[in-house]
């Protein structure tokens, strides 16, 4: 064993070796003083900035204008479109009233309907006309107690 472990030491193992094998690579710092450095003024291109922004904020006010209008049509169609729905629905219901008073108007109904309660027409006298003018409508016109006569069916 002991001879196992003095040839082992002997041979070199085989190490990786890296790809540089030149020099390493050196970073130098280097401060640098800014504090002098003026920025100077492009007049003309502080021109053609103001002009592009103008010209963007028209393009964009033309656009929202176009979108806002757009958004009222239909905002628009849909009110359009529930009053119509609401005025045909109070057509309908105004057809059937008109149907109905039409019906309850008509004097055969009147008259049926009368006849099947025990109502009778009245006899020559007992109706008064209210609309009609008196001859002599220069005169006083007085209350009068007329004798009324009550019929019972009992």
């Amino acid at each position: 064993m002991a001879a196992v472990a003095a040839i082992s030491r002997n041979v070199p193992t085989s190490r990786r070796r890296s790809c540089w094998t030149g020099t390493p690579e050196i970073y130098f710092t280097k401060s640098l003083d800014n504090s002098r450095v003026v920025k100077v003024e492009d007049s003309r291109r502080g021109r053609e900035m103001r002009q592009f922004a103008v010209a963007l904020a028209c393009l964009f006010l033309l656009v929202m204008t176009f979108a806002w209008q757009h958004y009222k049509a239909i905002e628009y169609s849909y009110k359009i479109e529930a009053l119509r729905i609401q005025c045909d629905g109070l057509g309908e219901v105004n057809r059937a009233l008109r149907l109905e008073d039409a019906s309850l108007r008509d004097p055969w109904r009147i008259d049926n309907w009368a006849r099947q309660h025990g109502l009778r027409s009245p006899q020559a006298g007992q109706v008064i006309r209210m609309d009609t003018a008196l001859p002599d409508s220069a005169s006083p016109i007085l209350a009068s107690v007329a004798p009324v006569r009550v019929i019972s069916t009992q």
